[in-house]
């Protein structure tokens, strides 16, 4: 009697630590692979019993029913075209742990998501989603170079926690999502593509494009129109490297200034207990990428910024006003001290700012992000923020002092192209000094601790 409890026991266990997979595709040997890795045995159901050496040593391979009778956790690496064929096992699966990984080739591509179609197809068995987020290659990869989150859904409880047991034992960060409802969601997660980022993309590239064409109207188009003069070659460095910073300096106020936005949308309805606006919402969920495109673009004007001195053009008008000076006997005047000054600190504010920008941009990643406390994060990233803000458009202020208000330098009565970058910052900090305010700034703050105004005078 002891011998025979102890075999049933030990078929018990066995079962419980054999892991049936259904496909013997790329996902379906990577997971094979390493679930044998953390100490599971792995059965594969295939319509094929050929062994094949591209499955992990260690692993077998048999008939879908004879594998399903193996484990209780069945994970089917297979697609949606290919389910039909479980009918006819409904009678094993029944009870069973359904664990579906698959994705489709567009966002809601079926009426239902693939895995209640599967529950659909064998209604006893327990159908559970999970790791369609995970790709093979992170799996082969040791997970060392991808997001080890698994989003997990399903309708039994159970069932949950046993796969999620599954995805820890694979070194995985299980999240569980809640019913099956949740599967079509986690199965258009997989196709989005940078969902967060696409807004403040077409902001980048609409920026970039009109300031890059208002300035090929100012210093080319014009200039060839009015003096005869080919300037194309501007084109090149120049004007790139004016149109950088200019979009750099646009998108970094464009960070801020939503969340002034909704602080005077909270003064105005006396309440913080209302939603925004869908486009404030949208915008306020995408500064992150705004200003990481906005240090993207302030380090390539900082590389073109380099390259100056080794230009042709450049190395071109120096050696002549050198021959000019030489013709005309002509020796060095004395320093000029303001211009000196001028200079420095036009550097000086530009590369501060740069810096803090760097700064900002390290700390809105998630490894750094996750080591600071709340209070460190909201010092970094809204007072060091608004103090980059300050220096950057200081930096371009000081550059441009001497033509933004020269009538000469307007082309065609358009205003240089640093002039319509101060717009936006300049409008964002004055903004934001009202706002720092003592009187403004207390009556913010109550709000926002949860004060309300009287219903009645509430907006």
């Amino acid at each position: 009697m002891d011998v025979e409890m102890a075999d049933i026991e030990k078929t018990i266990h066995t079962k419980e630590n054999t892991i049936c997979i259904f496909g013997t595709g790329d996902f379906g040997r990577s997971l094979g692979y390493k679930l044998l890795q953390v100490g599971y045995n792995v059965v594969f159901g295939s319509r094929s019993q050929d062994s094949t050496p591209l499955l992990p040593k260690g692993v077998e391979i048999m008939d879908y029913g004879e594998a399903a009778q193996r484990s209780s956790i069945i994970v089917l690496a297979i697609h949606r075209e290919h389910y039909y064929f479980l009918t006819n096992l409904s009678h094993i699966l029944n009870g069973k742990v359904l664990v579906d990984v698959s994705n489709n080739q567009k966002v809601n591509q079926y009426p239902e998501s693939n895995a209640q179609f599967l529950a659909q197809l064998v209604p006893n068995a327990k159908v559970v989603k999970a790791f369609n987020t995970v790709s093979a290659w992170s799996l082969q990869s040791g997970l060392l170079d991808a997001s080890r989150q698994v989003f997990v859904c399903g309708d039994d409880s159970n069932s949950k926690r046993l796969v999620m047991d599954v995805a820890c034992r694979l070194g995985l960060t299980p999240l569980d999502q809640g019913s099956l409802l949740v599967a079509g969601e986690l199965e258009n997660y997989a196709l989005h593509l940078f969902p967060m980022w696409r807004l403040p993309f077409f902001i980048s590239i609409g920026l970039t494009a009109f300031f890059f064409f208002y300035c090929l109207i100012t210093d080319v188009i014009y200039t060839s129109i009015k003096e005869g003069k080919d300037y194309s070659f501007l084109i090149a460095v120049s004007i790139t490297n004016r149109v950088f910073p200019i979009v750099s300096l646009t998108l970094l106020a464009l960070v801020y200034l939503p969340g002034i936005i909704a602080a005077f949308v909270q003064l105005y309805r006396g309440t913080k207990y209302r939603r925004f606006p869908h486009w404030l919402d949208r915008w306020m969920l995408c500064r992150k990428q705004l200003g990481l495109i906005a240090l993207g673009y302030a380090f390539l004007h900082a590389i073109y910024t380099l390259i100056i001195p080794i230009r042709v053009y450049v190395r071109w008008w120096h050696n002549n006003y050198l021959i000019s000076q030489v013709r005309e006997n002509k020796t060095y005047e004395e320093l000029n001290t303001t211009l000196a000054w001028y200079s420095d600190i036009y550097m000086s504010l530009g590369i501060l700012g740069f810096g803090l920008l760097i700064l900002l941009g390290i700390t809105s990643l998630p490894s750094v992000s996750n080591a600071v406390n709340w209070r460190e994060f909201h010092f970094v990233q809204s007072k060091l923020g608004h103090v980059t803000l300050l220096f950057c458009t200081a930096h371009t202020l000081i550059y441009g002092w001497n033509y933004f208000f020269d009538i000469h330098y307007y082309a065609w009565c358009l205003p240089p192209a640093g002039t319509l970058s101060l717009i936006i910052p300049c409008t964002v900090l004055v903004l934001k000094f009202f706002l720092i305010t003592p009187c403004i700034d207390r009556k913010l703050t109550k709000i926002r601790q949860g004060w309300e105004r009287s219903p009645k005078h509430r907006k």
